[in-house]
This record gives C-alpha cells, sequence and structure tokens, in this order.
C-alpha cells in the first residue's frame, strides 16, 4: 500500500474516533514526510478572530501521529512531548495554511517528528516538535512497516 493511501486510511481512523481533529487534508506522505492543509474556518480561531493557538497545537500533535503513520505503524503510539513555537498570526477564517511534518527519527520505542506550518505566502508562520513513545504500537496487525521502510541501495 503506498505510503499516502496508509496514512489516509490512519486519518480517517482518527476522524472516526475522535472529536477533536480538524477538518484537514492529507496532500502527500512518503515514508518519514507527510504534508496536509486546512481552510481555516470560524471553529479554528480565537477570540481575535485569527487561527487559535490551540489548532496549531493540536495539528502539531496529529501532524507528528500522522508522520509515524508514514513509516508504516497504523497504532502511532503516545505523545511524550509536544513543542510550539509561534512566530507570527497564522491566518483568519477563509485562509489556506499548509503543513509539513517529518519523521527525523524513527526507533524501536520512541519516534521524533518536526513540522512547519506556512501561510498563503509560503512564509512559516508556526514550528512545531512532537516526541512519541511507539513501543506498543509495533504490535498493531493493521502495521505496514515492512512495506514502507525506505530502502538503502547497497553499492
Amino acid at each position: 500500500m503506498p505510503a499516502l493511501k496508509f496514512v489516509r486510511s490512519v486519518w480517517e481512523s482518527f476522524r472516526a474516533s475522535s472529536g477533536l481533529e480538524p477538518s484537514l487534508r492529507v496532500t502527500h506522505a512518503v515514508p518519514g514526510k507527510v504534508r496536509f492543509e486546512l481552510n481555516i474556518q470560524k471553529e479554528h480561531t480565537n477570540r481575535l478572530n485569527i487561527l487559535h493557538g490551540g489548532t496549531i497545537a493540536s495539528m502539531v500533535d496529529l501532524g507528528g501521529s500522522l508522520a509515524v503513520a508514514s513509516r508504516g505503524l497504523f497504532s502511532t503510539g503516545v505523545s511524550t512531548d509536544l513543542n510550539v513555537t509561534y512566530l507570527s498570526s497564522g491566518g483568519k477564517i477563509g485562509d489556506l495554511i499548509r503543513a509539513e511534518v517529518t519523521c527525523d527519527k524513527f526507533g524501536k520505542t520512541m519516534a521524533f517528528t518536526s513540522i512547519r506550518f506556512m501561510n498563503s505566502n509560503e512564509e512559516v508562520f508556526a514550528r512545531g516538535s512532537h516526541t512519541k513513545y511507539i513501543a506498543l504500537a509495533w504490535k498493531d496487525p493493521k502495521n505496514t512497516v515492512e512495506e514502507l521502510t525506505p530502502r538503502v541501495e547497497k553499492k
């Protein structure tokens, strides 16, 4: 199964079992990297009518999980650490934002991810990192880790 199809199946599983996930679209996925976008809606904003910091933090969490999924884990583990740095306002209702998340290290017990959020001018307005404990996630029968492990060519 290609990474994009697998990541989208994990995303649909999140949406089916939780009410917190914002209505984002996964636009690209390869092993270790995922891109998604979000049209800012009223429920994503704060009382200043700009993108809420909590929405961004939620997308750091979700993005980190999807990056882990891009490596083939259906159960994406549990968070041990999450960080967000807000550089500027992300936008207002109707604006489109994009995010790119990378699985920087993927081991047997821990996964480390980083994410960048860009506005419609491709300017970074926030960045984050997310650490996940994944030791128990390796037992999920829906995993496709072998299929989504990048191959290193021997010379």
